[in-house]
C-alpha cells in the first residue's frame, strides 16, 4: 500500500487499515491478515494533497518553528513541546499536522511516526518515533500503562481537595464533519483520572491531571463531569468563566502536557518537561496577582 500511496501520510494509511476500509476478495479483514497469493485487494479513493500545499504549510509559523521547540533528540526518539492550535496529524478536515510538517521539514527522514496523540489546541510533550522499534516498544509501554503522563489544567471554581480521582467511563460520538464529542455514559469505555490541586485561585484552580486511561478529551470531560470545566474550552467549557479570565489576557483552551516520564527504548529512564508558553505563565501570572492570600 505505501508504495501504491505515495505522497499520502502514513498516518492515514494506517487509519484506513485500522477501520476495515481496506477489503480483501470483497471482505472486511482485519489489520493483521497477512495477504495470500491470489488475494484481491481494493484499496478506498483516498485524496492526496499536493505538494504545494505542504511546501506552503511549511511557511507557516506554528510550522516554521517547530525545530525551535524540540525538546530532545537522539537516534531513536524527537520529543516536541507542541504549540496549541496545530493538530498532531492531518485528517478530519485539517490538511497538515505535526507529523506532516517534520516530515516535510526533514525529507531524509527514512521514519517518522507518532507514538501517541494530542488535541489539536493542547500543547505540551509530544512523542515522535525515528524508528520502527522504538515505535514498537513505546506502544508496548502504553499498552502496559507504564507511562506516565502529566497535564496543567486551569479549570472553573474550587476543586475540592478531596477529589483525586475520577472514574466516569467515556462514550465517543463522531460528527457528520468528522469533529469527535464525547460524553460521560454507562455504555461508554472504562476511564480514569487522577488530580491534584497545585494552586488556587479567586475563582479558578490550576491542576495536575494524571491520565491512567487514553480516551478522546478524557481530561476535558471529567473536569467537566466534575463541575470544574476547563478554561477556554471551546467544546465542553463555560463561558461565563472564560469571562471573568478575560483581563488575563487567555483565549485558547488552557490544557498543557507538562510532563512525561517512560523507558527510554535504547535503555534507561526518560524524563521531560515542556514549559508552558507565554500566554499560559501570563495567565497564571495575573491571577497570582488577584489573589495574594489563597
Amino acid at each position: 500500500m505505501l508504495a501504491r500511496l505515495k505522497g499520502v501520510p502514513k498516518s492515514m494509511i494506517y487509519r484506513i487499515v485500522r477501520k476495515g476500509e481496506v477489503r480483501v476478495n470483497k471482505g472486511r479483514i482485519k489489520p493483521e491478515y497477512k495477504l495470500q497469493n491470489g488475494d484481491r485487494v481494493r484499496i478506498p479513493p483516498v485524496r492526496v494533497a499536493e505538494r504545494e500545499t505542504r511546501t506552503l504549510s511549511v511557511k507557516l509559523n506554528k510550522i516554521s518553528s517547530l525545530p525551535d521547540r524540540i525538546l530532545f533528540e537522539d537516534d531513536a526518539l524527537l520529543i516536541l513541546n507542541k504549540p496549541f492550535g496545530i493538530a498532531v496529524h492531518g485528517g478530519s478536515g485539517v490538511d497538515f499536522g505535526v507529523i506532516e510538517a517534520l516530515r516535510a521539514l526533514r525529507p531524509e527522514a527514512r521514519f517518522l511516526e507518532l507514538v501517541h496523540r494530542l488535541d489539536r489546541d493542547t500543547s505540551g510533550v509530544l512523542l515522535i518515533a525515528k524508528k520502527r522499534s522504538a515505535l514498537r516498544a513505546l506502544h508496548e509501554q502504553l499498552r502496559l500503562k507504564k507511562i506516565q503522563k502529566d497535564y496543567l489544567a486551569l479549570v472553573k471554581g474550587h476543586w475540592p481537595s478531596s477529589c483525586k480521582k475520577v472514574q466516569a467511563p467515556l462514550l465517543k460520538n463522531v460528527l457528520q464533519n468528522g469533529g469527535r464529542v464525547v460524553k460521560v455514559s454507562s455504555e461508554g469505555k472504562v476511564s480514569e483520572t487522577h488530580f491534584k490541586v497545585e494552586e488556587r485561585f479567586e475563582y479558578a484552580t490550576l491542576l495536575k491531571a494524571s491520565p491512567i486511561t487514553g480516551r478522546t478529551h478524557q481530561i476535558r470531560v471529567h473536569t467537566l463531569h466534575s463541575g470544574h470545566p476547563i478554561a477556554f474550552d471551546n467544546r465542553y467549557g463555560d463561558r461565563e468563566f472564560d469571562r471573568h479570565l478575560q483581563d488575563t489576557g487567555l483565549n485558547r483552551l488552557f490544557l498543557h502536557a507538562a510532563t512525561l516520564c517512560c523507558q527510554h527504548p535504547l535503555g534507561g529512564t526518560l524524563s521531560i518537561e515542556a514549559p508552558l508558553d507565554d500566554q499560559l505563565r501570563h495567565c497564571l501570572q495575573i491571577l497570582r496577582k488577584k489573589s495574594p492570600f489563597l
